[in-house]
């Protein structure tokens, strides 16, 4: 896996409540830790509806959301309130947007990557169409929304989300959210045991283990990697 020093990769879905959880806590951990200018999170597209040749069940994820949420309720949850007809059915807009972004930097993708997956988990937003993705990054201190679109709309983002779909196929990536460090080691929904009791879509998540403590390793580690 490439993986830059002082760099955490996250291979996720934006759609992922897991993968939100998980970036909160990076996010959150990482400024605890006075780690902000020392670390920094190259994100890269694993988009479930790609993986699994479906759009993700909303059954699925209105199961996963409560369970999900009581572990981080300050990452930004809520009840589904926009009209039905508004929940996105992809986010593969969104996936290369985040993608898009790193033409400005890192720093900027991470800003628009966390306030996209606010905005559909916590604001009940459609991050499918492109208006709302603009209007999302508009708000993001460190991304430039008129160059976004710009390079949007000429097609960039794509071959990078296709091609790190790609790439999740063959390499270690086990599902969404997976993290590599540089020092080699790596980190599949990290902190969190769990398992479906029934079905998928029909049935509920149970988690059986929960470990926060584990982002502050990860961050540690990833830092020593860059000398800080």
């Amino acid at each position: 896996m490439d993986v830059a020093a002082g760099t955490i990769v996250v291979w996720s879905d934006i759609g992922c409540p897991w993968a939100h959880r998980c970036v909160h806590r990076l996010h959150e951990t990482r400024a605890r830790l006075g780690l902000d200018d020392a670390v920094r999170f190259d994100h890269r597209a694993f988009p479930l509806e790609l993986h699994n040749e479906r759009p993700t069940p909303r059954p699925v994820l209105s199961a996963e959301i409560p369970v999900v949420g009581a572990l981080d309720p300050a990452a930004g949850w809520q009840v589904w309130q926009a009209p039905d007809w508004q929940w996105p059915s992809t986010t593969l807009l969104a996936l290369e947007a985040v993608q898009a972004a790193k033409a400005q930097g890192l720093a900027a993708s991470e800003q628009l990557d966390r306030a996209l997956r606010r905005a559909f988990f916590g604001e009940s937003r459609c991050i499918s169409i492109l208006p709302v993705v603009l209007h999302v990054a508009s708000a993001c201190p460190g991304v430039d929304a008129d160059v976004l679109g710009k390079a949007l709309r000429d097609g960039e983002g794509r071959l990078a989300v296709i091609e790190q779909f790609e790439r999740s196929q063959t390499d270690d990536v086990k599902g969404s959210p997976h993290l590599f460090l540089a020092d080699g080691s790596d980190w599949p929904n990290p902190g969190v045991e769990m398992h479906w009791e029934g079905k998928s879509g029909r049935g509920f998540p149970v988690v059986d283990g929960d470990d926060p403590s584990v982002y502050d390793e990860i961050l540690r580690r990833a830092a020593a990697t860059s000398g800080a």
